[in-house]
């Protein structure tokens, strides 16, 4: 048995049974990180020894080793958004799914790499250095929750936490063959989440099984008084909605989804997947939702906005990097600080951003994006009152090289397409594997209506058994 390749529900079995000690397993993840992580960079800070909160045998998560995005507060531990203007922050206080996680006793093995302040598609704009996908060392993870995606894949943690602004779960676990859940908006508390756009961002889970994505959202959904944007409403337990069954299953195909920009093998594999659910009962209808074309506009309009007045609070004198210097004036100091402390993808969209917001602008942009935003839920409502869940790729090509999108901000924008509309609407989204190409992993994007994460789950568990292609392995 090689502790490794052990699920989350497989280990905690494992630990319950007392077939395995815990020690143990923090030993095999240690020695693991330790073997692999000059080749990845999945991580900003690793803990050495791991952090374990465990306060009585009978906690559900029985001590697994669970990776945290660098964006998520963890109490007297290093949270960076991998940007050098936090290089050296340490919260003084829990995000609140980290105190969940810690009620059900699990083990923080390190912070994960991300891009700065989770802005970016390929984990390629962290100040400490791009991730690199296991499957192909030259290519992108995937971002912004790259180094999660990355460290689940390579057997550098059991399960992670990522966030998902316009995709960062779902983009990389698709590009690196893992399952990544992005919940209802307000369905998890994003207190302790450090800000890129509040409207539009969701912690969630990024596993190896769709059962394990099920077992932490159990853990982490919830009201929280602490995020005055957190739903009220009971939580019953997804893992309890698994059946590998789709009988009665309404799935709509949305076309623009399939359309222009949108690789023919990714489109190919996950066609395949729908008819393969469809043998098995399911029925699908391709649908129009005409609103999707103005989504990418709208949705980085609106993030960047956001993004503009999140980060006005880095300004070197309450926490952070500082560039100041003796005889220096405030205007100075802030103005240097924070063209030193932050990157260049961060200050594009900070000055885009403050641009949309800026007066004679706002009605033109930011205003007519909102508007659309609108539209867009509209469009997913209506689809959702004939079908129960929406099919589409999660990403419009597999991974691609390192350093082949850097350099063009619009072509990274536009892999965003496919994932941007889920986040505009609130609702929830599930990427799962679906097959390869040339050996990369690819993504089929399972979207639900808002709070039927259990649905969606279902789908997804169905089709993950039907087509056994979980828990995969990368060569690395």
């Amino acid at each position: 048995m090689n502790i490794l390749d052990l699920t989350l529900s497989e280990l905690i079995d494992k630990l319950a049974r007392e077939e395995l000690e815990l020690e143990k397993v923090l030993e095999e993840y240690s020695f693991r990180i330790r073997s692999v992580e000059d080749k990845l960079n999945s991580y900003v800070t690793v803990l050495d020894p791991p952090l374990t909160y465990i306060r009585s045998p009978q906690q559900v998560l029985k001590g697994s080793p669970i990776a945290i995005k660098d964006n998520i507060c963890t109490k007297g531990v290093k949270t960076t958004c991998s940007s050098k203007i936090l290089e050296n922050y340490i919260p003084p206080y829990n995000a609140t799914v980290i105190e969940k996680l810690a009620e059900a006793g699990f083990t923080l093995i390190g912070k994960t790499n991300m891009d700065e302040f989770a802005m970016g598609s390929s984990t390629e704009t962290s100040a400490f250095g791009p991730t690199r996908n296991p499957w192909n060392l030259n290519k992108v993870p995937g971002g912004s929750s790259g180094g999660s995606a990355a460290a689940v894949a390579a057997r550098e943690a059991v399960a992670a936490l990522g966030s998902d602004t316009g995709g960062s779960i779902r983009c990389p676990a698709a590009f690196c063959g893992v399952v990544g859940l992005k919940p209802t908006y307000g369905l998890v508390s994003r207190y302790g989440l450090i800000a890129y756009a509040n409207s539009l961002e969701q912690i969630g889970p990024i596993t190896r099984d769709v059962k394990d994505a099920a077992l932490l959202l159990d853990i982490i959904a919830g009201r929280d008084e602490r995020d005055s944007t957190s739903i009220d409403k009971p939580i019953s337990s997804y893992l309890n909605t698994l059946v590998a069954d789709v009988k009665g299953i309404k799935i709509g195909v949305p076309k623009e989804m399939f359309g222009e920009g949108i690789d023919s093998r990714v489109a190919d594999i996950v066609w395949s997947a729908i008819k393969l659910l469809e043998t098995h009962g399911a029925e699908y209808h391709e649908i129009s939702l005409p609103s999707l074309s103005y989504a990418l506009p709208a949705y980085y309009i609106i993030a960047m906005s956001e993004a503009s007045s999140n980060l006005a609070r880095y300004d070197g004198v309450r926490y952070g990097f500082s560039a100041f210097e003796n005889g220096m004036d405030w205007a100075t100091s802030f103005s240097k600080t924070r063209g030193k402390g932050f990157g260049m993808e961060v200050k594009r969209r900070i000055i885009l951003g403050t641009f949309a917001l800026s007066a004679g602008f706002y009605e033109e942009y930011y205003l007519k994006a909102l508007k659309v935003r609108t539209l867009i839920k509209q469009d997913f409502d209506k689809a959702f009152k004939n079908y129960h869940v929406l099919i589409s790729p999660t990403m419009p090509t597999p991974a691609f090289n390192i350093g082949e999108k850097i350099l063009d901000p619009l072509s990274m924008y536009m892999m965003d397409v496919e994932t941007v509309p889920v986040n505009l609407a609130g609702i929830p989204a599930l990427s799962v594997p679906c097959g390869f190409v040339n050996g990369l992993p690819v993504g089929m994007q399972i979207m639900a209506p808002a709070l039927r994460e259990d649905i969606m789950l279902k789908v997804g568990y169905a089709f993950e058994t039907l087509s056994k292609l979980r828990n995969l392995k990368p060569p690395v």
